[in-house]
C-alpha cells in the first residue's frame, strides 16, 4: 500500500507536540493514549491511526496531489516504535519511576520530531533489516 508522505510527516508533528506536552506534565494517561494511537497506527494500518486519518481527511485534501507516494509498511514500523516507547514511558509514569518515563517519552519525541521535521523516518532505516532478520530466520527453519 501507498501513501502520500506529507500525511505521516503532520502526523508525527501533532505526535511531537502531545509528547512535548507529556514532558511538560508527566501526564501518564496521556502518554498511554499516546501509545494506543500509535499501535493502532502499527497493527491496522495508517488508515486508521487517528492523527494521519485527520491528516488525510482534512489537510491533504487541500494540497496538490504529492509528487511521490511511499511504502506503508515502513510508516506502520515507525508507528510500532513510538508505541513501545510511549508504552514504556507511560508505564514509567504510572508507577512513579519517572526517569524511565523522562527517558521513554523523550525517545519518542526524538523520533516524532525528527520525522516531523526532517523526514527521517526510523521505520524505513529499520524496515530493511528486520526484513533481512526475517528472511534468515525463514531459512533456518
Amino acid at each position: 500500500m501507498q501513501t502520500d508522505p506529507r500525511g505521516s510527516r503532520l502526523a508525527a508533528a501533532l505526535t511531537s507536540i502531545v509528547l512535548a506536552v507529556v514532558l511538560r506534565t508527566g501526564n501518564c494517561p496521556l502518554l498511554a493514549t499516546q501509545a494506543l494511537l500509535s499501535a493502532l497506527g502499527a497493527f491496522g494500518g495508517l488508515r486508521v491511526a487517528l492523527c494521519v486519518r485527520l491528516c488525510q481527511v482534512l489537510v491533504l485534501p487541500r494540497l496538490a496531489p504529492p509528487s511521490a507516494t511511499e511504502d506503508e509498511r515502513p510508516l506502520r514500523l515507525d508507528q510500532g516504535v513510538l508505541m513501545v516507547f510511549a508504552a514504556v514511558g507511560a508505564l514509567g509514569y504510572c508507577t512513579e519511576v519517572t526517569w524511565l518515563g523522562v527517558l521513554a517519552a523523550s525517545t519518542a519525541l526524538t523520533v516524532a520530531f525528527v520525522h516531523a521535521a526532517f523526514g527521517y523516518c526510523v521505520g524505513s532505516e529499520l524496515y530493511p533489516l528486520v526484513r533481512r532478520a526475517q528472511g534468515r530466520l525463514t531459512a533456518g527453519v
